[in-house]
């Protein structure tokens, strides 16, 4: 049964790649910024670290909650109580704007919705630096 999985795994990963060289192709996807992604690792599985890096192949396997945010709102209960199929929730975010993507709660870098065979997925169009996640600490 294992087996299955890993044949759809690897169709999957193999519609993805030929997607991402697709749009490498033809330049698509709009304003791409090439320095996010120069001398940036490709992975295939294995991730190359640096020599004497021993100690964080310790944390390479610890799981991680990653999700895509699109917008917050604040609203009362009563409000949550009144929801019903097809109700429409405003969240602070515009249309079109990028989403941010979250690790264990905290921004890590922000992103545009991509669709490969009907499946979602993100393109992270900026990486959040270690001190500007700092300074958005520190405001709150």
């Amino acid at each position: 049964m294992s087996n299955d999985n890993d044949i759809n795994d690897e169709a999957i990963a193999d519609d993805w790649a030929q997607a991402l060289q697709e749009q490498a192709s033809t330049g698509g996807g709009g304003d791409t910024n090439d320095s996010l992604t120069a001398g940036a690792p490709h992975f295939d599985g294995d991730i190359p670290l640096p020599t004497g890096s021993n100690d964080i192949s310790m944390v390479m396997d610890i799981p991680v909650q990653l999700s895509v945010e699109l917008g917050r709102t604040k609203v009362p209960i009563k409000y949550i109580l009144q929801l019903a199929q097809g109700s429409v929730v405003e969240l602070d975010a515009l249309a079109g704007e990028p989403m941010d993507v979250l690790v264990n709660g905290y921004l890590i870098a922000q992103g545009e919705v991509v669709v490969v065979n009907d499946k979602f997925g993100i393109r992270l169009t900026d990486i959040v630096t270690p001190s500007e996640r700092l300074r958005r600490l520190s405001r709150g």
